[in-house]
């Protein structure tokens, strides 16, 4: 396998929507949405091309990671940009080779010389820990719901740069998904049956 990293370009976008419903078909719902999002997440302004990257094996487009600008606000309304990763897809026979990995620890130092503070994700603690990532609870971030739980984490991008940031985190609008516009924009693609699956519970 020949890995390289690029950033993603506007001839991708199909290939990178196709690889991505691939990666999450029936995985946590039936059918997926993520495609979708990676769709949408592209039009707005909360999106940061400059951590827009695919994976590649030579000429095959394997994995997409994906940012977007999110908020965290505390008590007295002040608002605090971080970034909201995700989706990170990776095709199906690609997993388990790397690939995952391989996008995280670039985007994290391409974020890093960007600028950005921290990153915040929803995601399986067993695979982001190994990148630094925590549970928000050790930083006073909530979802916000003013939730707390284990698959809700945040990394610090250089040490103490969420001092004195504390508060509810907000993501973009553009993670609300219209079931009827899904279904339309999932009619340009090959059919793929949904089904229910042990993943989803």
């Amino acid at each position: 396998m020949n890995r390289s990293i690029r950033l993603e370009n506007q001839n991708d976008f199909r290939n990178v929507e196709n690889m991505t419903r691939e990666a999450f078909w029936n995985l946590y719902r039936p059918g997926c949405v993520e495609h979708f999002i990676i769709h949408k997440i592209r039009k707005i302004s909360a999106f940061i091309k400059e951590l827009d990257f695919v994976a590649c094996d030579e000429d095959i487009i394997v994995g997409n990671i994906i940012y977007s600008k999110a908020r965290v606000v505390n008590k007295n309304k002040e608002e605090f940009e971080v970034l909201c990763m995700g989706p990170l897809g990776v095709l199906p026979t690609y997993q388990g080779k790397g690939i995952g990995t391989l996008l995280m620890k670039h985007s994290i130092k391409v974020a890093k010389t960007l600028g950005f503070n921290a990153i915040v994700i929803f995601g399986n603690p067993n695979f982001y820990h190994r990148f630094g990532f925590k549970n928000a609870k050790e930083y006073n971030i909530q979802t916000s719901l003013g939730a707390n739980f284990e698959a809700f984490m945040v990394l610090e991008l250089y040490e103490g740069s969420l001092k004195g940031i504390s508060g509810k985190y907000y993501e973009d609008s553009v993670f609300e998904i219209d079931n009827e516009e899904l279904n339309i924009f999932d009619k340009q693609f090959p059919y793929k049956e949904k089904r229910i699956t042990d993943t989803q519970f």
